[in-house]
């Protein structure tokens, strides 16, 4: 996927409580070009009391940030006003507490193993307007298998139609995505339409969260995840 262009001055918060894991990685991204304020919070009250008197585009947080559930934090920023988005730091985590945290809101989920460049094309993604999560990810939290590794389940989507959010949501063009299905892009950009058309939904991030929470059929195996 490509980098959006003329990314804006960014203000995030990196929220955790592994003091140096939180400091290395705002260092590391006030240096970034196009990021603007970086500010290090170690606890959830703290985040919130900034978020209060400071603009905030991005909260990065770490999941098992103090025990805490990240869902409780999402609530009490969005109850507080807050209208930025969340992006949850994530390693070895229960399926339900990141499933939980995607339905109320947060835009992705960055595993801390992937490298610091993929991490900034998540953030200016997000900032954009998209969902990112890790392919191994998706796979972790729906039960997704690769639609040539499925055998005849029946399908509320079509195989072509399955094939295309899966491709999305691996964070492919529509392009790529033909490239991988045979098809050329108008071919896809079709498929794409009646999805939309079939949803309900206007934008390849929304159709991403019908398929995290199970809301639309595909030729995948899916776990209902009921929030905690």
């Amino acid at each position: 996927m490509e980098e959006p262009r003329d990314a804006k001055q960014l203000r995030l918060i990196v929220l955790s409580d592994q003091v140096l894991f939180r400091t290395s990685l705002a260092r590391l991204l006030a240096t970034v070009s196009g990021f603007g304020a970086v500010q290090e919070c170690g606890t959830f009250g703290e985040a919130l009391e900034y978020i209060h008197v400071s603009p905030v585009d991005i909260v990065l947080f770490d999941l098992t940030e103090g025990g805490q559930r990240a869902s409780d934090f999402i609530s009490a920023a969005r109850s507080a006003g807050y209208e930025g988005r969340f992006l949850v730091m994530a390693e070895a985590v229960e399926t339900q507490a990141l499933a939980t945290t995607l339905k109320l809101g947060a835009s992705g989920v960055f595993r801390k193993s992937e490298a610091p460049d993929r991490l900034v094309l998540a953030i200016r993604l997000i900032a954009a307007g998209a969902v990112w999560v890790d392919h191994r990810i998706i796979q972790m939290l729906s039960g997704i298998e690769p639609p040539n590794q499925v055998g005849n389940r029946k399908s509320a989507l079509g195989e072509r139609e399955s094939k295309v959010i899966f491709g999305i949501m691996q964070g492919l063009t529509t392009k790529k995505i033909g490239v991988t299905m045979g098809l050329s892009e108008s071919q896809v950009k079709n498929i794409l339409q009646g999805l939309f058309a079939k949803t309900g939904v206007r934008k390849r991030s929304q159709l991403v969260r019908l398929a995290l929470e199970g809301s639309i059929g595909t030729d995948w195996a899916k776990r209902e995840v009921q929030a905690s």
